[in-house]
C-alpha cells in the first residue's frame, strides 16, 4: 500500500474499528493490525481504545457528536463593510 493511499480520515479509522469490533477483535489487537498497515498514519493506541469501547457499547454512528456553542464565523471585507457603511451613514 502506497504511503498516499493510507492517509484514512478519522470516520475511515473508526470504521475500521466498528468492523473489527464487531469481528470480535480487542483494542490492542486492532490497533497492532492498523499500525502493522497504515504505519505512522494510524491512530493512537487511546483512540482506537476509546472508539472501540463506543462500539461495544451499541454505538453505531462513525460521526463525530455535535458539539454545543456557537459555529465558528469567518470576518471578511464583505461581512465587515456593510455594518461600517450603516455606521458611517448615522
Amino acid at each position: 500500500m502506497s504511503a498516499e493511499s493510507s492517509n484514512l480520515s478519522n470516520i475511515e479509522h473508526r470504521a475500521v474499528i466498528k468492523y473489527f469490533v464487531k469481528k470480535g477483535k480487542t483494542a490492542k489487537e486492532i490497533f497492532e493490525d492498523m499500525v502493522s498497515v497504515l504505519q505512522e498514519s494510524a491512530p493512537s493506541y487511546t483512540m482506537v481504545k476509546k472508539w472501540a469501547r463506543l462500539f461495544q457499547q451499541g454505538r453505531e454512528s462513525c460521526e463525530d457528536d455535535p458539539r454545543p456553542g456557537r459555529p465558528v464565523t469567518v470576518v471578511t471585507e464583505e461581512n465587515v463593510r456593510p455594518k461600517n457603511k450603516i455606521m458611517t451613514d448615522s
